[in-house]
C-alpha cells in the first residue's frame, strides 16, 4: 500500500533580489513499511525536501498525498537534541505531552524494549552518543508516527557506534512496522538499511535514478549486508552512476 505520494514537487528559495531552486519536478512514491534512502551531493535538496514532507516547509508547487489517516511524522536529525536539563524519561515525555498523550508507561514500554531501562533517572551527560541516539529513536517513535524522516542520524557518530545503531534503527523500525526516509552521504549505509534508494541530481535536485535493493540483502541486518556477495557489484554500480552524472564527490 502506499504510504506517500509526492508529485511535481518544487521547491525555490526567494531573497530580496534573486531566487534559487532547491528542488524542481520531484515525484515519487514510499509503500507502507519501506525505508527508503535519498542520496546526493551537497545542497541537491534532500533535506530540505524531508522538511517539506515534515510540514516545516511548503512548497513551492507540486503535491505531497498520505494515503492514511492522521498522518504522524517523526523526524530524527544529526544532533540528538536532548534537553540536558531533563532526564531521560523526561525527554522522551516531550513529544508525548506536546500531543496531550502524556504516558509515562508508553516510555517505560520503549526503554524496555530498547534494554534502556536504566537510563531513565539519568541525564544526558551521562550517556554515549550512540545512546543518546537510540533515546532520540525512542522519543520519536513514542508519538508512533506514520513516517519516520532520518535526516543523517548516525553521521556524527565513530563508525564502531555507527554500525551498532543502523542494526539497531533497522531491527526497531521492524519490529514497530514503522515506514522510513534516510537522508545520507554514505552509499554503503543506503545499501545496507534500505529496501530502495534514490538518486538525486546537482542543485535543482530531482531524482534521476531509482535503485531496488536485491532481497538478499535486504534480509540481513545491515553489518551482515555488507559482507554478502551482491553487496560489493552494487555499490561499484552506483558509484559509477554517480561518477555518469558528474558527481566529484557526495559529501
Amino acid at each position: 500500500m502506499t504510504l506517500v505520494e509526492v508529485k511535481n514537487l518544487q521547491h525555490l528559495f526567494f531573497s530580496n533580489k534573486d531566487y534559487t531552486t532547491a528542488l524542481h519536478d520531484v515525484n515519487f512514491t514510499v509503500q507502507a513499511g519501506e525505508f527508503v534512502s535519498f542520496i546526493g551531493p551537497s545542497g541537491c535538496g534532500k533535506s530540505t525536501l524531508l522538511s517539506i514532507l515534515a510540514g516545516l516547509i511548503e512548497p513551492t508547487a507540486g503535491t505531497i498525498t498520505y494515503h492514511t489517516a492522521d498522518p504522524k511524522i517523526g523526524y530524527m536529525l544529526q544532533q540528538d537534541y536532548l534537553f540536558p536539563w531533563k532526564t531521560i524519561e523526561e525527554n522522551i515525555l516531550l513529544g508525548l505531552k506536546i500531543a496531550k498523550k502524556d504516558d509515562p508507561k508508553i516510555v517505560h514500554d520503549l526503554l524496555h524494549a530498547f534494554q534502556l531501562s536504566h537510563t531513565a533517572p539519568l541525564y544526558p551527560s551521562q550517556l554515549s552518543g550512540g545512546m543518546r541516539q537510540r533515546i532520540a529513536l525512542a522519543r520519536t517513535l513514542a508519538i508512533d508516527p506514520s513516517l519516520l524522516l532520518l535526516d543523517e542520524p548516525f553521521s556524527a557518530l565513530d563508525f564502531y557506534s555507527k554500525l551498532l545503531l543502523e542494526n539497531f534503527v533497522v531491527k526497531t523500525l521492524q519490529q514497530f512496522q514503522k515506514t522510513a526516509i534516510l537522508v545520507t552521504h554514505d552509499i554503503e549505509e543506503a545499501i545496507a538499511m534500505s529496501d530502495k534508494i534514490y538518486l538525486f541530481s546537482h542543485r535543482p535536485g530531482t531524482l534521476i535514478q531509482t535503485f531496488i535493493i536485491p532481497e538478499a540483502i535486504r534480509a540481513l541486518p545491515p553489518f551482515d549486508a555488507r559482507n554478502h556477495p551482491e553487496f560489493q557489484p552494487l555499490f561499484q554500480h552506483i558509484w559509477k552512476e554517480l561518477e555518469a552524472h558528474g558527481y566529484e564527490n557526495i559529501t
